[in-house]
């Protein structure tokens, strides 16, 4: 194996990770290739790398993130059931109470618990989201669940979450809390 191959390989992971870092929003891996001179798929393989290492980046729709720990943001679990056509009211409904959506769980009865990162706060990253599954035809992973999904919500308060849920509960999309 060429050994200047291997540096530059992990002089760009580190690269990749100061960009996201600093960056503070989602990257995608085309800009970061583009950025960097190099593929998308090479950045893939850049961020399966770094994610071996525990390190707290997060795939998204919006492109990749840096989680730091200990945003001192209060995060709740809530499971919520209803059909596909209702999942731009749920997550605008979300959003609008302050509340970031961070991911979708399913409990799948062959491979078990399937989780998927959305990452979305506010109206915009909803329909950037709702597009990408739109236009590539993807499923949402509750359709495996007949409608039934958890979701990590965070928010700066308690208010916030305990105002999202109680909404969650008057348009009928709470199954219960979790």
């Amino acid at each position: 194996m060429n050994m200047s191959a291997k540096v530059l390989g992990e002089e760009r992971r580190q690269a990749i990770i100061q960009e996201l870092k600093q960056s503070g929003k989602a990257r995608t891996g085309k800009a970061l290739g583009d950025q960097f001179g190099v593929s998308r798929q090479v950045i893939v393989q850049d961020i399966t790398l770094l994610k071996a290492q525990n390190l707290p980046i997060t795939a998204t729709s919006q492109g990749y993130i840096w989680r730091d720990e200990g945003s001192g943001r209060i995060e709740k679990i809530v499971a919520c059931i209803h059909p596909p056509e209702r999942t731009e009211e749920e997550l605008l409904l979300l959003v609008d109470h302050g509340v970031t959506v961070k991911d979708v769980r399913v409990e799948h009865p062959v491979y078990g618990d399937l989780r998927a990162s959305i990452m979305v706060k506010n109206r915009r990253q909803v329909q950037q989201f709702l597009e990408k599954v739109r236009r590539t035809e993807a499923s949402y992973l509750s359709e495996l669940t007949d409608g039934i999904h958890l979701h990590t919500l965070e928010a700066d308060t308690e208010e916030e979450l305990s105002e999202a849920v109680q909404a969650l509960k008057q348009a009928g999309l709470l199954l219960h809390e979790a």
